[in-house]
């Protein structure tokens, strides 16, 4: 058995978890470790690439220690990352030029203005949008305001890559410059078409070819460790992927019309479209959801901003619980919200809708209502949120969505995981394991080394704990007809 482990590594946003596991999914050990965020100024969020660097190192030794192995036990290596984060490093020393732009900056909203009159040809190439939130305005901002930068890139010696790629690199001893296809349908460099970068989009965007990285498939022999403290030399870096799309790979999300959705924070949602990209008429991100073999596989993604984070305001605004894990039986309370909506639009309000000036909305309360009708109402808030994102991808799609997996800490809801059947009247599966995103990573390095034939053979990673099956109900239309209006009323000026 030693000698089949994977060590699945999920580079995060906060800290970095390394995982062993087994061919059958179970995590023999774990670690998470802990990094600094960087603010340097408002709007700007930062990460030191060699305190990740050292995260990394630490939650590896932490869960080989945990798992009572040793280095020379791993078969493979997974990683998945936080997507779109960004760094400019020297080729020759690894070392990276400046601290590595996150996800959530927005320093380059001005870049993204001007870029706007292109927005429609940057879509129908790369499946995004110009935002901030994307790698490619991002390392222009690194080569236009680092000094020297981009004489330095145009002379070859600098390299950019998200974190994935800046792993590798590290983990190889600096003897390869990749990154997974997933995570380079994420820059708004890369034609979703022909899995290349693309000249139009780097001259658009402002990024010489030099610095980035070889595009390679997701699963597969990427690069082997020399020099990584914790692990002898030689162990495969088999699978790559950005943290959503592992998460639909190990929520084994393999046929078209297979949706996942996280919920954390807010909600992540993912559907597999099949084997051609296909352009949103509904405000949905098209996406790789990997390459394996010869096999590519595309994805929409929608989110919803709030989703756990309404709870958390239940909790520390209003003070209705103690706990976010109270919810579920003060919310059980009432049978139904009785007609009381809760819009989550505490941060506006993300696909369909992209209505950032749209406002948190509680509305239908009558002298009977109660806490637990605002519970209720809650958890049905976000499962209507999250079936909105469902019934504009099933638009998108042209077909009914097969079912939907679920992951994240409010996954273990029951009541919630029971609406959100009964509301998007589609069947919900959940994993024994909810830890999906570096599963993912550990399915596709199994795929990528050998270890496992196929993605059938993957499927064992992932048993199912529990079914949510839709209920014939004659509330539903109702209640829908009900979110529509108050999501209406949420979104007056």
């Amino acid at each position: 058995m030693a000698s089949s482990l994977i060590l699945a590594i999920d580079q995060g946003t906060t800290g970095s978890t390394a995982l062993v596991m087994d061919l059958e999914g179970k995590t023999l050990g774990r670690a998470t470790v802990e990094f600094p965020q960087h603010f340097p100024q408002p709007g700007w969020v930062e990460h030191d690439a060699e305190e990740i660097l050292a995260s990394v190192d630490a939650a590896v030794r932490g869960a080989l220690a945990s798992a009572s192995v040793e280095g020379r036990a791993i078969a493979a290596i997974g990683i998945t990352n936080q997507r779109e984060t960004t760094l400019l490093w020297d080729r020759a020393t690894g070392a990276p030029i400046h601290r590595a732009i996150v996800w959530q900056d927005r320093r380059t909203a001005p870049i993204c203005a001007a870029l706007k009159p292109h927005e429609e040809e940057a879509r129908e190439r790369t499946g995004l949008v110009f935002d901030p939130y994307f790698s490619g305005t991002k390392v222009r901002w690194l080569l236009d305001e680092v000094p020297g930068a981009r004489a330095r890139a145009e002379r070859g010696e600098l390299a950019f890559g998200t974190i994935d790629s800046f792993l590798i690199h590290r983990l190889s001893g600096g003897a390869v410059h990749a990154t997974d296809v997933t995570n380079a349908s994420r820059t708004l460099l890369m034609n979703l078409k022909t899995l290349a970068w693309d000249d139009r989009m780097l001259e658009l965007v402002g990024v010489p070819r030099g610095v980035l990285p070889n595009i390679v498939a997701s699963a597969g022999r990427i690069a082997t460790t020399r020099g990584f403290g914790p692990l002898p030399d030689g162990i495969p870096v088999a699978g790559v992927a950005g943290d959503q799309q592992s998460a639909l790979f190990g929520q084994t999300c393999f046929a078209t019309g297979d949706a996942k959705c996280t919920y954390g924070t807010g909600a992540f949602v993912l559907v597999n479209i099949g084997d051609a990209p296909k352009v949103s008429q509904h405000g949905l991100l098209t996406t790789v959801a990997w390459k394996v073999g010869d096999d590519v596989r595309y994805a929409f993604e929608g989110s919803a901003f709030i989703a756990g984070a309404a709870v958390q305001w239940l909790r520390d605004g209003l003070g209705l619980v103690r706990s976010a894990g109270e919810i579920e039986a003060l919310a059980a309370q009432a049978p139904s919200s009785e007609g009381v909506y809760f819009v989550p639009a505490l941060a506006g309000l993300g696909a369909p809708y992209w209505d950032p000036e749209a406002r948190g909305l509680v509305c239908g309360l009558t002298r009977g209502s109660t806490a637990a009708h605002l519970a209720r109402a809650t958890l049905e808030g976000i499962a209507h949120e999250v079936t909105d994102l469902l019934e504009a991808m099933t638009e998108d799609l042209g077909s009914p969505l097969g079912t939907m997996r679920v992951d994240g800490g409010a996954a273990a809801n029951v009541l919630l995981m029971s609406e959100q059947a009964r509301l998007a009247n589609l069947t919900i599966e959940r994993p024994f394991d909810l830890e999906t995103t570096a599963r993912g990573a550990a399915m596709l390095a199994a795929v990528g080394s050998g270890l496992f034939a196929d993605l059938d053979d993957a499927r064992r990673m992932a048993p199912v704990e529990r079914r949510f099956a839709p209920t014939t109900d004659a509330r539903r239309a109702a209640d829908r007809e009900g979110w529509k209006l108050a999501v209406a009323r949420a979104r007056l000026r």
